[in-house]
């Protein structure tokens, strides 16, 4: 009996301890994630300066509307490994977790705004209406994860996958 209690207590250990390294880091002291300086003061509050499109679409790289085409396996097969090693922690793709659930974004939000979210959250989180709303409810500002535009493309088209799946 004392041995299925050790085992259990080391199996309990070897699963809570990634989880707690993985709040360690993610949360650590970290200035510009306090929630504070995502506020709706005068200070902060730059709706006005904000264009349609980026009202519409985000801050980042993607100045422009873009064409979708056709789904691409490859690039889906892509998205999800991308997916699943980075933002799978944070992300469920039918459920509220650290963040909002995935497999409908792409009907909540445009396509170039997914993009910019995922290339470009600092910016986003300081600046659009949005990303503050998020950042309010979630309380977790989500982390550049420094993945290029064409990985950011392939998470695209995973969450157009996902999308239709349901």
């Amino acid at each position: 009996m004392k041995n299925k209690t050790k085992l259990y207590s080391l199996k309990l250990f070897l699963i809570l301890m990634p989880i707690v390294l993985f709040t360690i880091v993610s949360c650590g002291n970290n200035d510009g994630q306090d929630p504070s300086k995502f506020s709706g003061t005068k200070k902060n509050d730059v709706a006005n300066d904000i264009s349609a499109f980026e009202l519409e679409n985000g801050f980042g790289p993607v100045k422009q509307k873009i064409e979708l085409g056709p789904i691409d396996p490859k690039l889906v097969k892509q998205g999800q490994t991308i997916f699943e090693t980075k933002c799978a922690a944070c992300h469920k793709l039918d459920e509220k977790y650290v963040g909002p659930a995935q497999r409908d974004v792409i009907k909540r939000r445009t396509p170039e705004y997914i993009l910019n979210f995922m290339l470009n959250p600092e910016e986003n989180y300081q600046k659009h209406p949005e990303a503050k709303k998020m950042l309010a409810q979630y309380l977790t500002q989500m982390p550049n994860q420094n993945i290029s535009i064409d990985e950011a493309k392939a998470v695209l088209d995973y969450f157009r996958k996902v999308a239709e799946e349901k």
